[in-house]
């Protein structure tokens, strides 16, 4: 997570204690490393900051977190000692951000399906091509579910392309909507609408299976259906049942569950693409880590955070 720069800027501004071992810390460690502590880094897999751990580190005021939701990691004593709680999550985003676009490309161009049309020794003069014929993003139809950090992200990575965007987003408001640039409409039309639609919704109780049998139907023939959020968000049972019917084609790095089970028909139909939950980073996750150093660095010096979270963004966070 840290590259040597970003240690070495942490270290210029504050004493760093890191608890032992290569695993996650677990409360035991929280406990001893945050005595004395003034601020924290988070990231995957630490236990939650509650309010035994948050009771045994009086000085404690800033937690800067690596990964996306910080919803986990927070409880209610971390609000009311008012402790800043930062999210590096931004810097993930770029990450799905750059993953979604690319699929938004192979899709359009039908590189999948005519990659094993041709391995298969078919060519541009056969049924396949008819069924899978090759496009292209640029002039598209986008629609967005969802205008959070990657979405934003989407939407900035889309502008040469010269897309309709469509955005689909409870939160997103008409002025919001016109500087973005983009076209705010209900889900249900941006399912009719969209040559590509690209999940970037939150996994809520409210959003759990939202992406029904209703609004998969909804589709038209060709579409590309991308999801690199969250698997609960599409009725999985409804997407296999059209993915049956050969009419759309799907990019899924995230399932419900997670992964696949063995004899899953995501594992066999030739419409859908299953990726092992690999859109964020993988092998680099420095930009998180420089992230979380330099707001540590704005907290010991006073300066107002990059990506503060706050109990009332609770209700949209995963």
């Amino acid at each position: 997570m840290f590259s040597a720069e970003a240690l070495a800027d942490l270290a210029a501004v504050a004493e760093i204690a890191h608890h032992p071992g290569d695993e996650p810390a677990g409360k035991a460690d929280l406990l001893d490393v945050l005595a004395g502590a003034d601020a924290c880094i988070t990231s995957w897999g630490v236990a939650p900051l509650d309010a035994d751990v948050v009771a045994g580190a009086p000085r404690l005021r800033h937690l800067a977190h690596m990964g996306g939701s910080v919803k986990r990691f927070v409880s209610a004593a971390v609000w009311e000692r008012e402790i800043r709680v930062t999210s590096a999550s931004v810097a993930l985003a770029r990450d799905v951000a750059e993953t979604t676009l690319g699929l938004m490309i192979v899709g359009r161009k039908r590189i999948w399906p005519l990659g094993s049309h041709v391995r298969d020794g078919g060519w541009r003069d056969s049924p396949a091509w008819d069924r899978w014929d090759a496009r292209e993003l640029s002039r598209s139809t986008v629609g967005l579910i969802g205008v959070g950090n990657v979405g934003r992200h989407v939407i900035e990575l889309l502008a040469p392309f010269e897309a309709n965007i469509l955005v689909a987003d409870p939160y997103l408001g008409d002025e919001e909507a016109r500087q973005l640039g983009v076209e705010r409409v209900e889900l249900a039309e941006l399912m009719d609408r969209g040559d590509v639609v690209s999940v970037h919704a939150a996994a809520t109780d409210e959003t759990r299976h939202m992406i029904d049998a209703g609004l998969l139907g909804r589709l038209s023939d060709g579409a590309v259906l991308i999801n690199t959020a969250r698997g609960s968000i599409i009725d999985e049972a409804a997407l296999v049942d059209e993915l049956a019917t050969g009419r759309i084609f799907a990019f899924l790095d995230v399932t419900d569950p997670e992964p696949p089970s063995p004899d899953s028909p995501l594992r066999r139909l030739d419409n859908v693409v299953v990726t092992p939950h690999i859109a964020g980073c993988i092998e680099n996750c420095h930009r998180m880590g420089e992230l979380a150093v330099e707001e540590v660095r704005r907290y010991l010096s006073g300066e107002p955070a990059i990506n503060e979270v706050r109990p009332d963004m609770l209700d949209r966070i995963a």
